[in-house]
């Protein structure tokens, strides 16, 4: 009678612990003592004996449930070596000479249309430099020609007026180009009497003033370029200054040019 006793007396307890059980989880986990959700690599814990914390299986978020304090991460020093620091200055001075946009300009002293790349820098990307390939018809010569220009931009103001539109109201400065072919000269052949003509023909410094409008692209929208900039030009060069000084009869439609080009970035 005694062993019936203690048999069925094991039995009752162990029935009362597994019935009990899911009431002891629940009661731990109630979302009331929920304190929040932290990524790990975000803060640090101080876990002793009665914290409790629940990892999603195959996830970098945890929950939680009880914590003594939670202190935020530090990040780690990394000590790098000389060489590691040699092969980052020398990504980023290779970086530095990647094109950030490509332009298109009509007129300009420069070609009929020219093509070309630039680098923006700055704090504010004011500063553009620019390399550019003109296409010259033949019209009356023999052949077409084809022109260089190395141009330098500068623009000390950027007005943003929504949705999406930007403006530079002053855009200014100056470019010096150069005509591919015999015919033309730096110095004067030997064929002219000396200072007959007194200036080189084949390379023309020039002085610009303009302004600009940019759209940025929606991100959402983007392919290959991050903004669109119409831009327009008035232009002078070296030879055509010295004209109107020396000839009042010139009118500015005779020594000043009109421009017009796009810009498209593309980082």
């Amino acid at each position: 009678m005694n062993w019936l006793n203690t048999k069925y007396i094991l039995r009752a307890g162990v029935l009362s612990v597994l019935l009990s059980f899911p009431l002891l989880v629940s009661a731990t986990c109630k979302t009331d003592t929920l304190i929040n959700t932290f990524k790990m690599e975000s803060l640090h814990f101080v876990i002793k004996d009665d914290s409790i914390i629940a990892f999603h299986t195959g996830d970098s978020v945890f929950t939680v449930i009880k914590a003594d304090s939670v202190l935020p991460a530090t990040p780690k020093h990394v000590k790098h070596s000389r060489y590691d620091k040699r092969v980052h200055r020398l990504r980023r001075n290779w970086e530095r000479i990647i094109p950030t946009h490509s332009k298109i300009q009509y007129a300009g002293n420069m070609g009929l249309l020219s093509f070309g790349t630039g680098w923006d820098y700055g704090k504010r990307n004011q500063w553009e430099t620019d390399v550019l390939l003109g296409f010259i018809p033949k019209y009356s010569s023999k052949k077409a020609k084809v022109t260089l220009t190395l141009k330098q931009n500068y623009m000390p103001w950027s007005i943003n007026i929504g949705k999406g539109f930007s403006t530079e109201p002053l855009a200014c400065g100056l470019y010096m180009n150069t005509v591919f072919g015999d015919q033309f000269w730096v110095n004067e052949p030997d064929r002219y009497p000396k200072g007959y003509y007194g200036f080189s023909s084949k390379v023309r410094f020039h002085v610009f003033m303009g302004q600009r409008l940019t759209y940025d692209i929606d991100p959402q929208r983007r392919f290959l370029a991050k903004s669109v900039t119409f831009f327009y030009e008035i232009s002078t060069c070296d030879l055509y200054l010295i004209s109107a000084v020396q000839n009042s009869y010139l009118r500015p439609r005779d020594y000043l040019s009109l421009s017009f080009g796009l810009k498209f970035q593309w980082l």
